[in-house]
């Protein structure tokens, strides 16, 4: 672990070891919305547990004095009412029951609470997840932000809560405690807090090494966590065994974790070690005023009932303060992790405007005018000034080598990213005018990195229209459109088919069967009237291409189809056909044209023509 330099000065640690406590509001708030009745619940029986030891306490005074009284009363006159002792002794069993079941409905909320709230901020985390741009998951710090806000996050609240309610409880016994302890003497009451405060100073100052420790290790945590995956995922364990990657990942696996433990390790030995001897203390604080009451009783200053009183809180004063100031070294390292959680829910989020339905010019299509684009951190542009027009009711095919900015054109027109420079116009309109929701219900996308979902072969394609993921006649035609339905029909549930290996009974695919999932996904937004195919068919040989790509424009209706593909071949009948090359458009036009100018794609076309000549 490098060396820290984030750990604030002496001058300002008592500030910010304050300043860190913020979240506890949050946490209980946090709990409150959860649920109230169990926090109310939490909050009765912390009260109860808190008040009840110092009764149970001073009643066990009382029985140890009465039944001395009892003994002299006996031996003097050799009877003696035994009501009074049993009294007392019953009274003190009914405390007892109650600190009990005020032990066990603390636990039972606290686990009842437990569930509760893990859900509850996984859920903010994913809904938050919802809002953020692709921008921000593309980005490896916001990455390392919601690993630390998922992997601890969803339980820190609620131990946050447990402690703040233990401090409560423990500080309402204490004051118990005082009021009996200060009888015998105010000195002994300082005696317990001072001897508690080094331990209290080591747990916090070791508190936040934990926790810086945690943030530095959050990037190998997600390395590590990769290399799980890749390990033991059905879709790369073939390539893992086939190329004998397993030891070396498995060897890189390990050597990760090494480096996190060697400096755990440091932390968790150096962190014992001191709380021992700072315990120490504690122990024989305990010891010294054990004494003192001994002596106290002998020369007979206090009866040996209150001898026992005294001894029995001094106990558990010792121990009620230990426990809160070990809660709030606690809640001081439970903030610290909160402070993930929040810094990554509080993540600015890009308010998507525009409200517009409709364009002012529906015969205009969509038109990129004068469109440069640069990813965020990169130095060089993806795109620059791109200008192009696609009216309804016709096709364009992008054409270009990898990384020549054909996805990223259609990112730009989903909104996705915003462009640097010019704009992109639907209907006339200006898309970020557009209500982003209705702009998305008209563009069908169907990415080469297509997800393959773990779900029903119908709920595959329902995913294509969220108003109809559960809608068995549109799964039905959209099997159909897509060249699914044959395949899906030899399935041992048809469209009720479980998919993928993940869970019980699940069918796997073939990469060409998963590409017609795929295209009928996209025939499933059957109010889309913009229709992108971006390279699902790449598996695909170029016949089989050609085919699909001809079946979909056939199908398209009145539609504007966007066909993106490496092979000039499959894209020739396209109306509109755009050569991409370095972010700029090379050339553009229909197959006949652009062969006719004999450029760079009558060059290409020519080369891969070649490809399926004889020799």
């Amino acid at each position: 672990m490098p060396a820290r330099t984030d750990w604030p000065k002496s001058s300002n640690r008592i500030k910010d070891f304050l300043a860190v406590f913020q979240y506890s509001r949050r946490a209980i708030e946090l709990v409150w919305q959860t649920s109230r009745p169990l926090t109310w619940g939490m909050i009765s029986l912390t009260i109860l547990a808190g008040i009840l030891p110092a009764i149970a306490a001073y009643l066990g005074q009382l029985i140890v004095d009465t039944v001395l009284a009892s003994i002299d009363i006996y031996q003097q006159q050799g009877s003696v009412d035994y009501m009074p002792a049993l009294r007392l002794l019953f009274f003190e069993g009914i405390v007892i029951a109650l600190i009990a079941a005020a032990s066990r409905g603390l636990s039972a909320q606290q686990s009842l609470l437990r569930a509760m709230m893990g859900q509850r901020v996984n859920v903010m985390i994913l809904e938050k997840a919802q809002t953020l741009s692709l921008a921000q998951f593309e980005d490896s710090e916001f990455y390392d932000k919601l690993t630390r806000a998922r992997r601890e996050a969803s339980t820190r609240p609620l131990a946050l809560v447990n402690k703040t309610f233990s401090l409560l409880q423990n500080s309402i016994a204490l004051f118990s405690f005082a009021i009996l302890l200060i009888q015998f003497s105010p000195w002994a009451l300082l005696m317990l807090f001072i001897a508690a405060l080094p331990v209290f100073i080591s747990e916090a100052k070791f508190s936040g090494d934990a926790f810086h420790l945690s943030r530095w290790r959050s990037p190998e945590l997600r390395r590590q966590m990769y290399l799980e995956t890749v390990l033991a995922r059905e879709d790369s364990i073939k390539e893992v065994k086939l190329f004998g990657l397993g030891p070396l990942l498995l060897d890189k696996y390990k050597e990760i974790f090494n480096t996190i433990f060697g400096a755990e390790r440091r932390l968790i030995i150096r962190r014992d070690l001191w709380g021992f001897l700072l315990g120490l203390l504690g122990t024989l604080a305990f010891y010294a005023a054990y004494a003192w009451i001994v002596i106290d009783t002998i020369q007979g200053m206090i009866t040996l009932g209150q001898m026992t009183m005294y001894l029995l809180v001094f106990k558990q004063g010792q121990s009620a303060i230990s426990t809160n100031l070990t809660a709030i070294s606690g809640m001081y390292e439970d903030n610290l992790y909160l402070s993930n959680l929040y810094e990554y829910l509080e993540q600015p989020v890009e308010i998507e405007l525009g409200t517009a339905t409709e364009g002012p010019n529906p015969e205009d299509g969509i038109r990129f005018d004068h469109v440069s684009f640069t990813y965020p951190g990169a130095e060089k542009p993806a795109l620059t000034d791109i200008s192009l027009h696609l009216s309804p009711g016709e096709s364009l095919a992008l054409v270009g080598d990898n990384g020549s900015g054909k996805t990223t054109l259609i990112k730009l027109m989903t909104r996705l990213y915003q462009p640097s420079e010019g704009r992109i116009l639907l209907d006339g309109l200006d898309i970020n005018k557009w209500c982003p929701k209705r702009l998305r219900e008209r563009i069908g996308v169907i990415f080469q990195d297509f997800v393959r979902y773990q779900f029903l072969v119908g709920e595959n394609l329902g995913a294509g229209d969220v108003n109809a993921f559960y809608d068995e006649e549109r799964w039905l035609k959209a099997g159909e459109l897509g060249l699914a339905d044959g395949f899906i029909k030899e399935l041992p549930n048809h469209y009720h088919t479980q998919l993928g290996r993940w869970f019980k009974g699940g069918q796997e695919l073939s990469g060409g069967q998963w590409q017609k999932i795929a295209l009928g996904r996209a025939f499933m937004r059957s109010g889309a009237d913009i229709l992108v195919l971006d390279e699902p068919t790449a598996a695909m040989d170029a016949e089989a291409e050609a085919q699909v790509f001809e079946h979909f424009r056939t199908h398209a209706e009145q539609r504007m189809v966007i066909l993106i593909s490496h092979r000039f071949s499959s894209v020739r009948t396209a109306d509109k056909i755009v050569l991409l090359r370095h972010g700029q458009i090379l050339e553009q036009g229909n197959h006949a044209s652009l062969m006719a100018q004999n450029g760079r794609y009558a060059e290409l076309f020519t080369l891969q023509a070649k490809g399926y000549l004889p020799d």
